[in-house]
């Protein structure tokens, strides 16, 4: 089949793409390597997104351009370089034909159901660029996971970015059907006014993509190329930039693209910091969790001593990120599925953990012999979470959640305190903390349809089960809210009775969360639980006291 007539016509240029592509930080001698892969790619994409093919017509052209590139066929001079490319340096026919199954599936396929799906499709539609630039520089395989990570947050921040234009121009949706429920639908989705229900969906993504960032960080101090490292650090600074402004920014009202500024501050960063000698990111991004987060816990970390405060930020950032895909706009089918790849992660954290926070995690473990069964209760608890609607049968029901979601973060950070001897402690406060954080959110919860307070207590008030916001909003569910407040007081006061007997000093950090939650009661007891307004926070008196706490020998 006769090509050469579409290969003059490429949509894009190099310097056109969102991230860098045969940049002048690589080296010349792989630049021209690079530059035939691009527009062997290039010239495949145009053929599966031309408007005027058929798809039948389109696949048997995709079918040509592979036999041109297996062969090296003169007459499609993109094929014949890419050839000539890989048998001097040993890569890019295999990568190629790779993003040629990609290509084909463009062709035939417009939407997908779930994020295990578009994830798939990233293998074959970004990550095989990562692998051919790995294997043109001589990499390790160390270095694979990582790229693939890399390549995959691109994609999809690529898909983000371009919904509206895919849908309207290509009839293509890459953000999953099920995603698009809570929105309405995919009509709904793309509807203008509906900017806030879509923003939903776009942040959960991008939480996604996040993840996937943070385990690309890794790549940098795996690669030995300094060129190919300044080129990664670079790229991933710009897939942070991007994912920054796509939160701030509607992408279906208006493309979202990286400034030039963004760009500039990417390269001058990759080229300064690749000779230095690779920082391991690990520790800096569970560090960076918990300072994203704002917690009452904060304060207590800082009290404790460097290697401690490592640890604790590990802990807390595996759970701040099961907690958020719970709390998350993903269908609950997804959310269930991510927890359970956090059970694989914790299965597997002592052998070969493959995320920055699995990894802090494993060493955590060894170091303070944390038992990892908490972490996996502490996912059974979050689970729950996970459904659309969320209510709680009784008292034990209660404590069970109370056990897994509170009970388990306490269990483990005792042993990081050096105070494994308060084992029961931690498990009584995390309840009572629990309950706190129940009346605190009772109002943000019915929002999401969560209902804490045990269904058995509701109809003991002659309650019955209804939508949540009718049954918060009930004058009867007020007295419900009392008596869980004289339970958290109760727990409190036990929490005291048993500091009697432990070691204050370790305990410390345990101690200013609680002080910290007593304070929040107190306020919700003066506010009153009939007339609640918003979400309940510490005051800048009460921050002041808890700093002046923390600063005094405990």
């Amino acid at each position: 089949m006769h090509m050469q007539g579409l290969s003059a016509q490429a949509t894009k240029r190099p310097q056109d793409e969102n991230f860098p592509v045969a940049s002048l930080v690589l080296s010349r001698r792989h630049r021209d390597a690079v530059l035939s892969f691009y527009r062997f790619a290039r010239m495949a994409d145009d053929i599966a997104d031309a408007p005027a093919m058929s798809p039948a017509e389109k696949l048997a052209r995709l079918d040509a351009l592979e036999q041109a590139l297996v062969l090296g066929d003169e007459t499609v001079p993109q094929a014949a370089r890419l050839n000539a490319a890989d048998a001097r340096h040993g890569a890019g026919l295999a990568e190629a034909r790779q993003l040629l199954r990609a290509f084909r599936q463009d062709v035939v396929k417009a939407r997908y159901l779930d994020w295990a799906e578009l994830e798939a499709y990233c293998t074959l539609s970004a990550n095989p660029v990562g692998r051919f630039l790995l294997r043109l520089h001589g990499e390790s395989d160390a270095a694979h996971g990582p790229a693939d990570a890399l390549c995959t947050a691109l994609q999809i921040l690529n898909h983000i970015q371009d919904c509206a234009r895919d849908r309207t121009q290509l009839d293509r949706i890459y953000i999953p059907l099920g995603w698009l429920d809570p929105a309405g639908g995919e009509h709904a989705f793309f509807e203008p006014s509906q900017a806030k229900a879509r923003r939903g969906v776009l942040d959960a993504m991008l939480d996604r993509v996040d993840d996937w960032i943070d385990r690309a960080r890794a790549l940098p101090e795996r690669l030995q190329d300094r060129r190919l490292r300044a080129q990664s650090i670079a790229t991933i600074s710009l897939a942070l930039a991007l994912s920054r402004r796509l939160r701030r920014h509607d992408p279906v009202e208006a493309r979202v693209a990286i400034s030039k500024t963004d760009a500039a501050r990417a390269f001058i960063g990759g080229l300064a910091k690749a000779p230095r000698r690779p920082i391991d990111q690990d520790a800096r991004i569970a560090a960076a969790v918990v300072n994203r987060s704002g917690s009452s816990f904060w304060l207590g970390m800082q009290s404790l001593t460097q290697e401690r405060r490592r640890a604790i930020h590990a802990v807390y950032a595996f759970c701040r990120a099961v907690d958020d895909i719970a709390d998350g706009a993903a269908p609950s089918f997804e959310k269930r599925r991510f927890l359970a790849e956090w059970r694989r992660e914790i299965d597997r954290l002592h052998r070969a953990p493959q995320t920055p926070i699995g990894r802090e995690l494993a060493r955590a473990s060894i170091r303070y012999k944390l038992p990892l069964s908490e972490c996996h209760a502490l996912i059974d608890g979050v689970e729950t979470d996970c459904a659309e609607r969320v209510r709680i049968s009784d008292d034990r029901a209660l404590d069970l959640y109370a056990r897994r979601v509170a009970g388990s973060v306490g269990a483990l950070s005792i042993r990081i305190f050096g105070a494994p001897a308060a084992h029961d402690f931690a498990i009584g406060l995390g309840r009572t903390l629990q309950l706190v954080n129940i009346l605190r959110d009772v109002d943000e919860d019915a929002a999401c349809e969560r209902v804490y307070v045990p269904l058995s207590r509701l109809a003991q008030a002659g309650l019955q089960d209804a939508p949540a916001s009718i049954l918060v909003a009930d004058p009867r569910f007020a007295g419900l809210c009392e008596a869980l407040a004289a339970e958290a007081r109760a727990g409190f006061a036990a929490a005291d009775d048993a500091l009697k007997r432990l070691d204050r000093a370790a305990l410390k950090p345990a101690i200013l969360m609680m002080e910290s939650y007593r304070r929040i009661l107190d306020h919700l007891e003066v506010r009153g639980w009939g007339a609640r307004q918003g979400r309940l926070h510490l005051t800048a008196g009460d921050r002041f006291q808890l700093f002046t706490m923390a600063m005094r020998a405990a």
